[in-house]
C-alpha cells in the first residue's frame, strides 16, 4: 500500500450518498474522537459502518482539516497485515493525524494486538475502527450503528396505505432513492406504500439489504420483492451485489471462534429477538452449555441487530440468520432437530405462562408477554415445522390473544392452517376457537358448520368445559344479531355447562360468561336483574381475591346498556367508559368497537350528532361482521343531513379510535 494519504484516496468515494442521513451519529462519532484515541464502530455488516466513517471523515476535515489516512482491511491479504502494519508506523510516525481502519473483523482475533501495537507506535494517532465486534481495549470507545429508522408494521401489505404515512422513515427514503435508481418509473404510491413499509422491516432497516432490494425494483415490485424475500431470501439476495451479502456472512463465519460459530447456526432457529436465558435454554446443549452459549453470544452481540425498546435483546438480521439456517441444516447429526424442539419446547412455555397470567388477572402483562414473543411463538405454530397437533395447541393456549387482544385475523389464520393438516376428527377445542374467531370477522356464514363439528368433537371427547365455550360462542352471535332471548337461553346453557374446575384451562371463565348473561338481559329488558346470581360489581374484587379485567369490561358495558335502557345518561357514560378503558389497554378491537358505539348512541342522544358519527367511523373496520347495525345511526340518519353524516362519519375513519378516544 506504499503511500497511505493514497490509499485514503481511493477508498473515501464521493458517490456513497448522504441520503441515509447519519447526522446523529456523525457528530457523536465526532465527539468520541475529540475525547479519546480510539472509537471502534460496530454493527453487523451491510448496517453502514464504513458509510459512518466517510460522514465522520468528511466532517471533521471541513472543521479543522484533519489529516486523514483511510486503511481498507477488507481486502487485504492476510500475507499483507505485517506490511501494513510496518508502512503505516514509518509513513505517520510524528504526525497528528486520523487513521481509520475499515473492517477490522477481517483482521480475526489479531485485530486487537494490531490496532493495540498502532497506538503504541503513533501516541499522535486517533483512530476510527470499523468492526462486526468490539476490540476490547483499554480506552476503547464503541459506537453500535443502529439500523435506520423504520415505519410502522402495516397490518396488510396488500392493502392501501397512504404513503405520507411512511415516508418519514430513513429506511424508506434509502429504499426509494435506489429504487429509482433502478427504475426511473418506479414511485412511492398508496397502493405500494404497505408493501414498501413491510419490505423495509423484513430486511430490518439495513442500508445494504436495503439497497440490494430496491436494485431489483425494475423487476419486482415491492409485494412481489417481499413475497421472494420471506419465501427464500439468501436467493432474493444472491446475485450481482448480492454477493457481497452472503461473502460478509461467510467470512464472519469463519473468522468467529469454533463456539461462536455453533452458537451463530443455532441463533437461526429465533425468529425474532432473543436475550441471554432464551439463548441459553434453546441453544445451550452438547458441545455449547448454556454458559459457554451466553458468553459466546456476548461476543458476537456487536455483529447483531439490538432491540432498542428492550435493552438486552438482540436478533440476526434476515440474510445472516438465512444463511445460519442453511448452515445449521447441513451440520451433522440431529443438532438442527434439537434446537428446535428446544425452541419449540420453550414457545409452549412461554404460551402457558402468558395464559396463566391472563387467567390470574394480570393480562396486560400476559397481553405484553405474549406479543414481545409473537414472532417466536409464530414460528412455533407452523405446523409443516411442528405438526399440526402442537400447532393447534399452542394456537389454542394462546385463546385470549386472538380474541381479546386484538389479533381475530391472524389466530384464524394459524388455526385453519394447522386443522387442514391435522387428520380427522379435529380437535374439538381448535374448532371452538376457530368458529369464535369466524364469528368475529365473517359473520355467521362460516361459523355453523364449525359450530356442529366443534359440538360433535367435544361429546365425543366429554369436554364439558368446551360444548360450555360453544354455547358462549353461540350466545354471542344471537346477541350480536339482536336475538336477545336466544342469546340468554345460550348464556344460561353455558353457565350450566362449564364445570367448577373448567377456569384453569383455555377459554373464557365464568365471569366473562355472567358479564355476557348480564348484557343480554339489559338488551332485553332493562329493569331485569343480570342473573339468579348477584352480578360481580365492575369495581369489586370477584370472590377468592382473583380479577378477571376483560370480564369486568363486558360487566361495565353491561351496566351501562342498563342504565342507558333506564335514562340514567350520565351514570352510563361512565360505566361505557371504564369499559373502554380496559378494553382499550388489552387491545380488545371487538370490545371497544360495540363500547363505542354505545358511547356514540349516548352522544347522539344528548345532541352530540357529529361527535357521535366520529366515533361510529373510527370503530367501523373492527366491529363483528355478524353485529346489527349500531342503534345509534338511526337517530343520525333522521337528524343529520346525509352529507354532514358521511363527512364525520369518513373522519373518524381516518382519525381512527386510538386518537379519538381521549376526547371523552
Amino acid at each position: 500500500m506504499g503511500n497511505p494519504e493514497a490509499c485514503a484516496r481511493r477508498t473515501v468515494p464521493a458517490e456513497l450518498s448522504d441520503v441515509v442521513g447519519r447526522d446523529r451519529e456523525t457528530a457523536a462519532t465526532a465527539e468520541l474522537l475529540a475525547a479519546g484515541r480510539l472509537v471502534t464502530l460496530t454493527g453487523p455488516a451491510g448496517i453502514g459502518k464504513t458509510r459512518l466513517a466517510v460522514r465522520t471523515v468528511r466532517a471533521l476535515t471541513a472543521a479543522d482539516g484533519a489529516d486523514t489516512v483511510w486503511v481498507e482491511l477488507s481486502t487485504l491479504p492476510e500475507s499483507r497485515w505485517a506490511v501494513m502494519e510496518h508502512e503505516l508506523v514509518h509513513g505517520l510516525d510524528g504526525r497528528e493525524v486520523l487513521l481509520v481502519l475499515d473492517g477490522c473483523e477481517q483482521l480475526g482475533d489479531k485485530a486487537a494486538r494490531v490496532v493495540a501495537d498502532l497506538m503504541a507506535w503513533l501516541p499522535r494517532a486517533r483512530i476510527l475502527a470499523t468492526s462486526q465486534r468490539r476490540l476490547d481495549l483499554p480506552g476503547e470507545a464503541e459506537l453500535a450503528v443502529p439500523p435506520l429508522s423504520l415505519p410502522a408494521e402495516p397490518r396488510d401489505p396488500a392493502a392501501r396505505q397512504p404513503a405520507t404515512a411512511i415516508v418519514g422513515s430513513a429506511a424508506v427514503r434509502l429504499y426509494e432513492e435506489r429504487a429509482r435508481g433502478a427504475d426511473p418509473f418506479f414511485e412511492l404510491t398508496d397502493a405500494n406504500a404497505a408493501a414498501v413499509a413491510a419490505l423495509c422491516r423484513a430486511l430490518d432497516g439495513i442500508p445494504g439489504a436495503l439497497e440490494l432490494a430496491a436494485g431489483r425494483a425494475h423487476r419486482y415490485p415491492p409485494l412481489e420483492a417481499l413475497r421472494r424475500l420471506t419465501a427464500d431470501p439468501l436467493t432474493f439476495l444472491a446475485g450481482g451485489a448480492g454477493r457481497a451479502t452472503r461473502v460478509d456472512a461467510e467470512r464472519t463465519h469463519r473468522l468467529a471462534s469454533p463456539a461462536e460459530r455453533l452458537l451463530w447456526e443455532r441463533l437461526s432457529v429465533f425468529a425474532g429477538p432473543f436475550d441471554a436465558a432464551a439463548v441459553a435454554d434453546v441453544c445451550g446443549f452438547g458441545e455449547l452449555t448454556p454458559d459457554t452459549a451466553v458468553e459466546a453470544l456476548a461476543r458476537l452481540a456487536p455483529a447483531l441487530l439490538a432491540d432498542e425498546e428492550r435493552p438486552g435483546r438482540h436478533r440476526l438480521p434476515l440474510s445472516v440468520r438465512a444463511h445460519a439456517a442453511m448452515r445449521l441444516a447441513r451440520r451433522p447429526g440431529d443438532d438442527g432437530a434439537t434446537v428446535a424442539l428446544r425452541h419449540q419446547e420453550r414457545c409452549r412455555s412461554l404460551a402457558e405462562r402468558a395464559a396463566r397470567l391472563w387467567r390470574g388477572g394480570a393480562q396486560s402483562e400476559a397481553r405484553a408477554l405474549a406479543l414481545a414473543e409473537l414472532p417466536e411463538l409464530r414460528a412455533a405454530m407452523n405446523p409443516l415445522a411442528v405438526g399440526s397437533g402442537a400447532a393447534l395447541e399452542l394456537a389454542v393456549t394462546l385463546w385470549f390473544l386472538w380474541s381479546a387482544c386484538g389479533l381475530p385475523a391472524e389466530g384464524r389464520c394459524h388455526l385453519e392452517r394447522a386443522l387442514a393438516l391435522h387428520p380427522r376428527p379435529r380437535p374439538a377445542r381448535a374448532l371452538w376457537l376457530t368458529a369464535w374467531l369466524t364469528a368475529i370477522l365473517d359473520g355467521t356464514d362460516g361459523t355453523d358448520p364449525l359450530l356442529v363439528e366443534a359440538w360433535s368433537a367435544a361429546v365425543r371427547e366429554g369436554d364439558d368445559a368446551c360444548l360450555a365455550r360453544l354455547a358462549h360462542v353461540r350466545g354471542t352471535i344471537a346477541l350480536w344479531e339482536r336475538r336477545q332471548e336466544s342469546a340468554v337461553a345460550e348464556y344460561r346453557e353455558a353457565l350450566e355447562l362449564l364445570p367448577a374446575g373448567a377456569g384453569s384451562g383455555p377459554g373464557p371463565g365464568r365471569e366473562v360468561f355472567r358479564a355476557a348473561l348480564a348484557l343480554a338481559l339489559a338488551h332485553g329488558d332493562p329493569l331485569a336483574e343480570p342473573s339468579t346470581e348477584p352480578l360481580v360489581d365492575p369495581l369489586a374484587d370477584p370472590p377468592g381475591g382473583r380479577r378477571d379485567p376483560w370480564a369486568r369490561s363486558w360487566a361495565s358495558h353491561a351496566s351501562a346498556v342498563r342504565l342507558a335502557r333506564q335514562g340514567r345518561t350520565d351514570a352510563a357514560r361512565t360505566e361505557v367508559l371504564r369499559a373502554l378503558e380496559t378494553q382499550s389497554a388489552l387491545g380488545d378491537r371487538t370490545g371497544r368497537a360495540l363500547s363505542a358505539e354505545l358511547l356514540a348512541e349516548l352522544e347522539a342522544g344528548q345532541g352530540r350528532y357529529a361527535r357521535s358519527a366520529r366515533l361510529l367511523g373510527s370503530v367501523s373496520g373492527a366491529r363483528p361482521a355478524a353485529a346489527h347495525p349500531p342503534r345509534a345511526l338511526d337517530v343520525l340518519g333522521d337528524r343529520m343531513p346525509e352529507e354532514e353524516l358521511r363527512a364525520a362519519y369518513a373522519e373518524g375513519a381516518r382519525i381512527g379510535p386510538r386518537a379519538l378516544l381521549p376526547e371523552f
